[in-house]
């Protein structure tokens, strides 16, 4: 009798949940609606829409018109993990030099200069992309060859680094090799700084933003 009971329990259980999910409205980041190429097959949201999306940059879907516009009071760096020195070059790239089958270690920081005077950011987001994988089918959209730990994030401010004492930044490490096969390569480093919550639905409602995008080389140290 008992378990007569526990087998019903678990069928209605289960036409609930079906009858709840027919019934609902799916939401969906517009890279993946009916209209777009894709047939309306996936769902995603970032940020996976970051890797499985073709859009070019992160302005397909979200707005660029918020306060922090200014490069002269934003951060965004590249720096070594190890040595805390920024990869940045003499003109504004940047440069990260691993020995082929060896792992180096960056850190991503964002964000705003210590006494700025704008609105509060909330959270930033960024990814790195190869360009020349953006229309591919690849779900890593990184260079070819060469392995990463994390190549996006969304991140609320709040982290702290001696270098940027006072800032309102974002600092996360990403670890990179280049494999047998890698060779040297460029990538985008895409920047978005927000505030607000994005509407699944609509992200160009709930959120205010700015957008920047860097380059990244990648070398091969053999």
């Amino acid at each position: 009798m008992k378990t007569k009971r526990i087998i019903l329990s678990i069928v209605l259980i289960m036409v609930f949940t079906i009858s709840w999910f027919a019934g609902s409205e799916n939401t969906y980041h517009p890279e993946f609606s009916e209209h777009k190429a894709n047939n309306g097959g996936a769902y995603a949201y970032p940020a996976a829409v970051g890797i499985l999306s073709k859009s070019t940059d992160c302005l397909e879907c979200h707005v660029n018109s918020g306060p922090w516009s200014d490069e002269s009071n934003t951060i965004i760096d590249v720096i070594d993990a190890d040595t805390k020195k920024s990869l940045k070059q003499s003109d504004g790239s940047f440069i990260i030099e691993v020995k082929r089958n060896q792992t180096k270690t960056v850190l991503t920081v964002i964000g705003r200069v210590s006494g700025d005077n704008t609105e509060s950011l909330y959270r930033n987001a960024w990814i790195y992309v190869d360009p020349q994988t953006i229309n591919t089918n690849s779900i890593t959209k990184f260079t070819p060859g060469w392995e990463c730990s994390l190549q996006l994030s969304s991140r609320i401010v709040g982290d702290k680094l001696d270098n940027y004492g006072g800032a309102t930044i974002t600092s996360q490490p990403m670890t990179i090799r280049p494999t047998s096969t890698a060779k040297n390569g460029e990538l985008q480093l895409q920047v978005m700084l927000t505030k607000g919550i994005t509407l699944k639905d609509d992200p160009y409602q709930g959120i205010i933003g700015n957008y920047f995008e860097k380059k990244v080389k990648l070398q091969v140290i053999e």
